[in-house]
């Protein structure tokens, strides 16, 4: 009886997977069935590097999430790590292995603070020239559009 059920669901997904799929490139796919376009290459090059600047500015964000994150936990640390040196007589010969164990701690956390930071400044970075890119290229494609449409006008 399970296996009919786990058989029957799993059927149903591998049905709507393509279906699921296209749904996610919908838009792709209407730049790229846009064939009267002259410049198609263009404009589906374009929406890609569009896709791509999105994704590194999502993955930014989530680096620059972990970057607080960790700083967060600096701050909690520094604050135990104060509380066992002014409270060491309560934590008898433990008090020199928690402050060590604390500080190490507070090193690691600064580290991955940093290393997400750096991570987060290339990913924006990425995402910037994308967006320059982008910008630079719908530009000289508004001007190239508008000089031709100058051309036909003064024929």
């Amino acid at each position: 009886m399970i296996a009919r059920q786990t058989y029957a669901l799993l059927s149903v997904l591998i049905l709507l997977t393509p279906l699921v799929r296209a749904a996610d490139h919908a838009d792709t796919q209407t730049v790229i069935q846009n064939a009267s376009n002259p410049n198609t290459h263009e404009a589906v090059e374009r929406h890609f590097e569009d896709e791509l600047m999105k994704k590194h500015e999502t993955v930014a964000k989530y680096y620059e999430d972990e970057a607080r994150k960790s700083q967060e936990k600096v701050k909690e640390l520094k604050t135990m790590l104060a509380h066992y040196e002014e409270k060491s007589y309560l934590y008898g010969k433990k008090a020199q292995d928690l402050q060590a164990h604390t500080e190490a701690l507070i090193r690691k956390y600064e580290q991955a603070a940093k290393a997400d930071a750096k991570e987060a400044a290339s990913h924006r970075q990425i995402a910037l020239s994308l967006k320059e890119k982008n910008y630079t290229t719908s530009k000289s494609h508004k001007l190239s559009v508008a000089d031709s449409h100058s051309r036909v006008l003064s024929e």
